[in-house]
């Protein structure tokens, strides 16, 4: 699949970008773009997709991205209001030689390492949301100074999770409507019954065509996939609510209780229980 080619504005006097994106401006569809994105998420909740990565995201969360890395927030309900503090840069934009300095070694394999996804975690997420809410509002060398110690910041710390490592694609631009068709069907349907069939008939293919294509795009199965979203549901129902383990299992999709806690541990490597206890602990 070939996501949808983003091109980042940035000013005449200006070396990189740093802005909020709010509602309608904050909605894009799956896409990518050469720049490096770090985005810290101010309003808003719903389904991160990057690269072959599904999971939720919350207001406050905050994601490292590498160049051409496709990517879609999409928001939990259409009615929502969505908003982040966004910036984009080139790897190029300091120049040829500057990140070949010593001083900045773990800049430049942050940036050029295999982990091209990254979330934030804990009080180094809480350093970076303070300093990108700053940034924004810095101009000249004030400004680069700023983001040169957010991405030092970052690449010192083991507070951080890798969602995507050595994520490439493979396909033309003509199969990206196929592949926003399956995402909108999905993300729409993933709590119903959903067959192969009906998601190859939407991508009007035969089914073992169909397992081909998406397996080489998203480097994953449709169900591994479907079972993710289904998951991420459950995660956001147990952290949310205090219903009944069980019941947030047949309201995620699963009819099974015994398959639902086996995708959950697999997935989350702790059982729901343990998870609910784990995010009230941190809570």
């Amino acid at each position: 699949m070939q996501p949808l080619i983003q091109k980042i504005h940035i000013e005449q006097d200006s070396s990189f970008a740093c802005r909020t994106y709010r509602t309608p401006n904050f909605e894009t569809n799956w896409h990518m773009h050469e720049e490096y994105e770090l985005i810290l998420i101010t309003e808003g909740n719903g389904t991160a997709l990057i690269g072959d990565y599904v999971g939720n995201y919350n207001t406050g969360d905050i994601f490292f991205l590498s160049g051409n890395l496709p990517h879609w927030f999409r928001k939990a309900h259409h009615k929502m209001i969505g908003s982040a503090i966004v910036v984009h840069f080139t790897k190029q934009f300091w120049g040829e030689t500057f990140l070949s300095l010593p001083e900045l070694k773990t800049i430049n394999q942050l940036l050029t390492g295999p982990n091209n996804g990254i979330q934030l975690n804990k009080n180094l997420r809480a350093k970076i949301a303070k300093d990108l809410i700053a940034l924004e509002k810095l101009t000249g060398f004030n400004s680069i100074t700023q983001l040169l110690q957010s991405l030092y910041s970052i690449s010192t710390s083991k507070e951080i999770t890798i969602i995507t490592s050595n994520f490439s694609l493979t396909s033309s631009s003509k199969e990206n409507s196929v592949i926003e068709k399956i995402f909108e069907y999905s993300l729409k349907n993933y709590l119903k019954h959903i067959t192969l069939e009906e998601v190859a008939a939407l991508a009007e293919m035969s089914i073992p065509t169909f397992c081909r294509f998406f397996k080489k795009n998203i480097k994953k199965s449709y169900f591994d996939f479907l079972q993710e979203l289904r998951i991420g549901h459950a995660c956001k129902l147990l952290q949310a609510s205090n219903d009944n383990i069980i019941d947030i299992c047949y309201n995620s999709g699963y009819n099974s209780w015994a398959h639902f806690s086996k995708q959950f541990k697999k997935i989350k490597q702790v059982t729901p229980s343990q998870y609910r206890k784990q995010f009230k602990a941190i809570a």
